[in-house]
C-alpha cells in the first residue's frame, strides 16, 4: 500500500556513502528530504545530486537533511561520486543510500513496475521532525527535479505548520498568505496584527506572519 500524506514515514537501517544509519535516528529533530534516482552513472541523476549538494546552504538554513537512494551498491556511488563532484563543481555533503535488496525502495513504495520493474522512479518524501510525511513527489525517470521548487514547498509546510495560514498558488517566501477558513475575519483581524484583505469570506490575505 502506498504511503499518504500524515503516515509515520517508515524506519530502515541502510549502508550510506557516508556510513552506516538508522533512518529515524539520523533524521533527530530535523526536517528530512528522501529522494529516489533510478540508477548510478545517468546523466539526469548527476545533475540532480549536484544541484542538492549546491543547495546545502539552503537546506540547512531550513533545517532540512537530505539523502539519496537507488537500487544500485554502495561501491557503484562511492565510483560514481567522483564524476557528480567533477561535473558539478561540488563536493558531495550529503549521504546516498545503497538498496540492493530493495527493501527502502518496497517500504515507499518507488519502483513502478509499469514504468520499470528494476529502476526506482524519481520519489519525493518530506519528512517532518514528528516523522510523519508532509509531502509526496513522483517524477517519471526521464524528467528532473526542480529543487527550487521542492525548496519553496518545505518553506510553506515550515511555514503553515506554525501558523494558521495556507499559502496560495505560485507562492513564494514573502508574499502574502491565505487565512485559513477554520478562523473567522473577526478572529483573524486580532490574529494577524498586520492586516486581513477580505476578497470573499473564504478568500483572506495577510502578510506573511514570520516577516
Amino acid at each position: 500500500m502506498s504511503l499518504r500524506l500524515g503516515d509515520i514515514a517508515p524506519n530502515f537501517q541502510a549502508d550510506t556513502t557516508q556510513g552506516s544509519i538508522d533512518f529515524h535516528e539520523w533524521l533527530g529533530d530535523s526536517w528530512g528530504l528522501l529522494f529516489s534516482h533510478p540508477a548510478d552513472f545517468t546523466p539526469v541523476c548527476t545533475t540532480e545530486l549536484g544541484k542538492t549538494a549546491l543547495l546545502k546552504g539552503e537546506f540547512e538554513k531550513r533545517g532540512v537533511k537530505p539523502i539519496a537512494v537507488s537500487v544500485d551498491s554502495l561501491d557503484s556511488h562511492n565510483k560514481w561520486i567522483p564524476d557528480i563532484e567533477e561535473i558539478n563543481g561540488v563536493t558531495m555533503n550529503f549521504p546516498i543510500i545503497a538498496d540492493e535488496e530493495r527493501n527502502v525502495a518496497t517500504l515507499y513504495d518507488m519502483i513502478h513496475p509499469n514504468a520499470s520493474e528494476k529502476a526506482t522512479v524519481r520519489s519525493v518524501f518530506v519528512i517532518g521532525p514528528d516523522k510523519k510525511i508532509k509531502l509526496t513527489l513522483t517524477y517519471p525517470a526521464s524528467t528532473g527535479r526542480n529543487f527550487l521548487e521542492i525548496l519553496r514547498v518545505i518553506d510553506s509546510l515550515q511555514l503553515t505548520s506554525n501558523y494558521s495560514v495556507a499559502t496560495p498558488a505560485d507562492w513564494k517566501e514573502g508574499d502574502d498568505t491565505i487565512v485559513v477558513p477554520s478562523i473567522s475575519t473577526a478572529d483573524a483581524i486580532v490574529k494577524f496584527p498586520k492586516g486581513v484583505k477580505e476578497v470573499k469570506p473564504y478568500l483572506r490575505y495577510t502578510p506573511q506572519p514570520n516577516k
